[in-house]
C-alpha cells in the first residue's frame, strides 16, 4: 500500500435538484459542472465543518480498506448559488455553505440495503463492525443502515456522525483508546463472527504513511472555519495521532464488539 495516493476532485455546483430531508442537515441532490449528479453535505448544516471532515476521513478510510464507496469530491458553491430558491431555510443553508462543500456521487436507482432481504456474509459483516468501531460510528443501525444496495453490490455511505471526539476536542488521547460501547446497536454485530481476523488484516492496510495521507485531504479552508485557536497543521495532527492510536489499540475496541455480541449468539 506504499503507492497509496488518495485524491479528490473539486467540482463547481451549478444546479439545486431537490432537498433529502433525512435529520437536521438537510443535504441535497445537485449538479456540478461535470454534469453529474451528486449528495451534496453542506458546510453551513447541522454539525458544520466536522461533519465534512468525518465523512472525508470516514470515506476514504473504508476505500483504502476495501468497501465500495461513493466518489467524494470538494463541491464549491459560489455566492451567486441559490439566490433564486423560494424556499427560505434552503436560502440561508447556501448561504452559510458558500464555499468548498463535500459531495458524494449520487448513486441513481440504489436501494437501502435491509438485511432480512440480503444477509450478507461473516466476513464483509465483521470487516464493517470493524470499520465502524474505529470510526466511532453511531450510524449503521437497523433503524437507519446507511449501506445501499447498487448494482447488486453493497455500497457504504454517509460516515459524517463518526469520529465524534472532535466535538468534545481536548480528551482525545483519552477518547482514542477507548471501546466503543454503541457497537452493540450495529445492524451488522450479530453476523460478525471474524472481527479476530480482519483486526489483523486491516491493521496491515491501515499504516501511518496511509493514515497521513488521507488526513491530509482536509482542506486549510474547512479547519480555518470549524476550530479555535489551533493550527491547521496542528488540527492535522490531532486527527492522525487519535487514529493511529485507535489501530494500535484495536483489541480494545475489538474485544467491546466481540463482548456485545455474546447476547446474539
Amino acid at each position: 500500500m506504499s503507492d497509496f495516493q488518495p485524491q479528490l476532485r473539486t467540482v463547481n455546483v451549478i444546479r439545486y435538484v431537490t432537498p433529502l430531508r433525512e435529520g437536521g442537515s438537510l443535504p441535497a441532490i445537485a449538479e456540478a459542472d461535470d454534469e453529474f449528479l451528486y449528495v451534496l453535505k453542506f458546510r453551513g448544516a447541522g454539525q458544520g465543518v466536522k461533519a465534512l471532515i468525518a465523512e472525508l476521513i470516514g470515506g476514504e478510510i473504508a476505500r483504502l480498506l476495501g468497501f465500495k464507496i461513493p466518489e467524494l469530491v470538494f463541491a464549491n458553491l459560489d455566492t451567486a448559488f441559490g439566490r433564486t430558491e423560494p424556499d427560505e431555510e434552503i436560502q440561508d443553508l447556501l448561504k452559510a455553505s458558500v464555499g468548498l462543500n463535500l459531495a458524494l456521487h449520487y448513486l441513481s436507482g440504489a436501494i437501502t440495503f435491509d438485511p432480512v432481504v440480503t444477509a450478507l456474509d461473516a466476513k464483509l459483516s465483521s470487516q464493517i463492525v470493524w470499520l465502524d468501531c474505529l470510526l466511532t460510528n453511531v450510524d449503521r443501525t437497523p433503524r437507519n443502515t446507511n449501506m445501499l444496495i447498487w448494482h447488486k453490490e453493497l455500497w457504504l455511505i454517509d460516515h459524517g456522525a463518526s469520529l465524534y471526539f472532535h466535538h468534545s476536542w481536548h480528551n482525545w488521547q483519552e477518547q482514542a483508546k477507548r471501546p466503543f460501547a454503541n457497537i452493540k446497536d450495529h445492524v451488522l454485530l450479530p453476523r460478525a463472527s471474524e472481527l479476530a481476523i480482519v483486526d489483523i488484516e486491516f491493521k496491515a492496510i491501515l499504516i501511518p504513511e496511509n493514515i497521513r495521507k488521507i488526513i491530509d485531504l482536509i482542506p486549510d479552508e474547512w479547519l480555518s472555519a470549524g476550530f479555535e485557536d489551533e493550527t491547521p497543521d496542528g488540527i492535522r495532527n490531532v486527527y492522525y495521532e487519535f487514529l493511529t492510536t485507535r489501530v494500535a489499540a484495536s483489541e480494545i475496541f475489538v474485544n467491546e464488539a466481540q463482548h456485545a455480541r455474546e447476547s446474539f449468539i
